[in-house]
């Protein structure tokens, strides 16, 4: 797992490393690749959710091994649709409380709410996966989380079509790997959009998408539409410091970076973004 102080000097150069401390989630305890771009489709590599949890298995102390053992032999103990659901949710939380490794926490909820099959435990275990997902440099790690939102997304769909968050959260995956064509996850949430361009989300997520592929004028405008709608928006705010700053427009890149500097909280990340903002002075 990452230090702390590792990501605070990492944050100085990667704004999504602000929405960690923001938000406040789970570092992953995965080590990047080489090669930072995103997944293409002639990739042979996958990610091996089972190989990873043994990589984390081998740093846990000799309690909390006991207790997962006894919690994975339950698993597999039971065929009961109710026992598999009580044994996942332990699971998760025994990755979120006693490790704080967010991979196999977001996964075992995961599972655990495609067996419960409501819309509300998907929607929560996806949403989570897509807010993740927006931090995530390994391109496996990433296409491999991606899919398993947007199989959460689509169980979700299938018992409420007409929930327009959902639809946005499904068509955001493309952006971030998931198998499929991108162009109509994009005309999903176009269609969100365009029927009520009040809705902060679908702008949101359709600036990071023209972000993604370069577009920094479409991406500034929906940007800007984001933190009109909501302004306590504070990822789409380091967003914008971002575009502006990769542009060489340090004049909006600084106003930006100063906005979004009024909704941390963090000490030490304050530290960061002052000494960013007076790199740009």
């Amino acid at each position: 797992m990452l230090k702390r102080q590792q990501w605070i000097v990492a944050a100085v150069g990667s704004v999504l490393l602000f929405s960690l401390f923001t938000f406040g989630k789970f570092t992953p305890p995965h080590k990047p690749h080489d090669d930072h771009g995103e997944v293409s489709a002639s990739s042979t590599q996958t990610f091996d959710f089972q190989s990873f949890l043994s990589s984390l298995k081998k740093d846990l102390s000799p309690s909390q091994s006991t207790a997962l053992t006894k919690l994975e032999e339950a698993i597999t103990r039971g065929d009961l649709n109710t026992q598999k659901k009580n044994n996942y949710e332990a699971l998760s939380n025994f990755w979120k409380d006693s490790v704080r490794s967010f991979i196999p926490y977001i996964y075992y909820l995961g599972e655990k709410a495609k067996l419960e099959n409501s819309e509300k435990s998907l929607t929560l275990a996806a949403h989570s996966m897509l807010v993740e997902l927006r931090g995530l440099t390994d391109p496996e790690l990433k296409s491999w989380m991606a899919n398993e939102a947007q199989s959460l997304f689509s169980q979700a769909l299938k018992i409420n079509s007409l929930n327009d968050s959902t639809l946005i959260g499904w068509g955001s995956t493309f952006f971030f790997g998931a198998s499929g064509a991108p162009m109509e996850g994009i005309l999903k949430i176009r269609e969100v959009a365009e029927k009520d361009p009040t809705n902060s989300f679908a702008q949101f997520m359709l600036g990071y998408g023209s972000m993604v592929s370069g577009q920094n004028e479409k991406a500034i405008e929906r940007l800007k539409k984001t933190v009109e709608l909501d302004p306590e928006n504070a990822e789409a705010v380091f967003l914008l410091a971002e575009i502006y700053e990769k542009t060489g427009e340090k004049k909006e890149a600084l106003e930006w970076y100063q906005k979004g500097l009024q909704q941390v909280r963090n000490p030490e990340l304050v530290k960061a973004l002052e000494e960013k903002i007076n790199s740009l002075k």
